[in-house]
């Protein structure tokens, strides 16, 4: 094997010390979470910055295992239940979902900036028994007439003003009234190759798709994530998570990587840049792990010299490749923190690859080694034969974090997942030299804004359901706080008189507010493949020979 990890068979190992799966199948993740808690029992596991609320891991053990046994007993729960979270980030949402999976249900998570519309179709797939929300979210999902939890106490709350909703019951007497249970869990008959999550992806192709990822998956990713640390022996993190948690870099790569290692994390609802400076001086923060659009924040807001952000040892960038002029900018105003990258995906639990924050060189836009455990290809677009370093093609990867399909789409599944287990990413990157993975360019046609993920086909079906629409290509194009953003050609029928503002207000309406349309153009015809499909690349050159 050469310095690169590149082996004779055509497959790229990874050049970390190598990891020790469990290997139980009768492990569940929430059993595996909670395996030294004892160890560390009075730390604190959660910090609301919001409400400065700070639950420690024997409280947050103990409120788990409380809800867990509310969910059987007082709404019915079972093995294999689907329980769907909508809410911005708190203390609360690990709780709920740790409690889910405890029981053998299935957690699934949603965007709370989501339109009815975009829940309704996640409704439709997964079809949960009980949706998880808050006062602010009701009016959403109100019409799904399913049972709802809801997160906070009805006494501060006006929701129903006086009268009561037999379809609703509150978080805080779910817990109160679930009796002394402690801290011990109900008997749940969980194999570690059960189902735990649903995470809806755009995947490689088209519509958000279900990626089924099991309690194997997130105990392997969150080992994997967390080797780095663990080789080195660190135990005094502290991880601020802004990065919503419906997604699987927050839900996965942060909170139950970090949590399952005994490692506190500090939620926020939503990004503001002054918050998150003041929760990382208030509570010293030690890791930062972000988009590339925060990072752009942090580097290029003077407001971060007023704030005392020495605690600060990492700055983590994931979710879009990050630009190496702005890592180094980002480092002058965090001189004290190293700033590293990582790549993954919903179908890889979140990981892939992460830069070694002791080895290795700095801010050199790669996205780092492959993690123990996983194994990695370059396979030419055209050839489909493994590649050495230095040749860009598509990147296949395998190992226990990898999906175990789409939800009610094994069509999507084999586009994806091949029989030997590598996972078909659908971007192009190479290896370098020493093993370091570059992100090139992508295959599949997502457009990646702020970090989110816009499937062009959605807006596309949007935009020709308009009566006086045509044809419509949407396609990103690059952009420098944002990485790309979402814009449209539209041919209009002959009698039209549609302008851009009115197709922009007509998408806007209906999704939520990152998928909006940056820009329209009417063109004559939208450049398609004799098998149909849009020519996107096409669509891009031709704007961008106008710039």
């Amino acid at each position: 094997m050469e310095k690169s990890g590149y082996g004779q068979d055509g497959i790229y190992r990874s050049l970390r010390p190598p990891l020790l799966l469990p290997t139980d199948p009768n492990l569940s993740m929430v059993s595996f979470l909670f395996r030294n808690s004892s160890s560390y029992s009075h730390k604190p596991a959660l910090i609301d910055a919001d409400s400065g609320q700070i639950l420690t891991f024997s409280q947050f053990k103990s409120t788990v295992a409380k809800l867990s046994h509310a969910f059987i007993n007082q709404l019915g729960i079972k093995k294999n239940d689907v329980v769907l979270i909508c809410a911005p980030n708190s203390i609360q949402y690990p709780i709920c979902f740790i409690a889910t999976i405890a029981i053998g249900a299935i957690g699934t998570t949603v965007n709370p900036a989501y339109t009815v519309r975009e829940i309704s179709k996640q409704v439709e797939d997964c079809k949960p028994k009980v949706i998880v929300t808050v006062p602010e979210l009701w009016d959403k999902v109100k019409g799904f007439g399913l049972k709802y939890v809801m997160i906070g106490s009805e006494e501060k709350s006006n929701l129903f003003g006086n009268s009561k909703n037999s379809k609703v019951t509150w978080l805080n007497d779910l817990v109160k009234n679930s009796g002394n249970v402690s801290d011990w869990f109900p008997e749940a008959e969980i194999k570690s190759s059960d189902t735990a999550a649903l995470l809806y992806s755009s995947g490689t192709t088209g519509l958000s798709k279900g990626v089924v990822l099991s309690h194997r998956n997130f105990m392997a990713a969150g080992l994997m994530v967390t080797s780095d640390a663990e080789f080195a022996g660190e135990r005094d993190n502290l991880f601020l998570c802004v990065l919503p948690m419906y997604h699987v870099f927050g839900l996965a790569v942060i909170m139950y990587a970090q949590l399952q290692r005994g490692v506190g994390i500090v939620s926020m609802a939503k990004f503001n840049l002054e918050m998150v400076l003041r929760a990382v001086e208030k509570y010293r923060v030690t890791d930062l792990w972000v988009v590339p659009p925060i990072v752009l924040a942090l580097a290029k807001n003077s407001i971060v010299k007023k704030y005392d952000v020495s605690s600060v040892r990492q700055i983590l960038s994931g979710a879009a490749p990050l630009v190496k002029d702005l890592m180094v900018e980002c480092a002058k105003n965090f001189p004290q923190a190293i700033i590293i990258q990582g790549f993954g995906m919903t179908e890889t639990c979140g990981i892939v690859s992460i830069e070694n924050p002791r080895v290795g060189s700095r801010h050199s836009g790669s996205a780092g080694m492959l993690v123990p455990g996983v194994e990695g290809q370059i396979v030419g677009v055209d050839t489909l034969k493994p590649l050495p370093p230095k040749r860009s093609g598509e990147i296949w990867v395998r190992g226990a974090n990898m999906m175990q399909g789409y939800l009610n789409n094994s069509e999507a599944t084999r586009f994806t997942t091949d029989k030997e287990g590598w996972v078909h990413t659908g971007d192009l990157g190479y290896f370098d030299e020493e093993g370091q993975l570059f992100i090139v360019d992508r295959l599949k046609e997502l457009i990646k804004y702020k970090g989110f993920q816009i499937a062009p086909a959605e807006l596309e079906g949007l935009l020709v359901s308009h009566p006086e629409v045509l044809d419509a290509g949407v396609f990103g194009l690059p952009n420098v706080e944002a990485g790309e953003i979402p814009v449209a050609n539209v041919v209009r029928s002959p009698t039209s008189s549609l302008t851009e503002k009115d197709v922009q207000k007509f998408i806007a309406d209906q999704v939520a507010h990152f998928k909006r349309l940056h820009q329209v153009t009417f063109v004559e015809s939208i450049p398609r493949s004799p098998a149909g499909k849009i020519l996107r690349r096409e669509l891009r050159e031709k704007v961008r020979s106008k710039i």
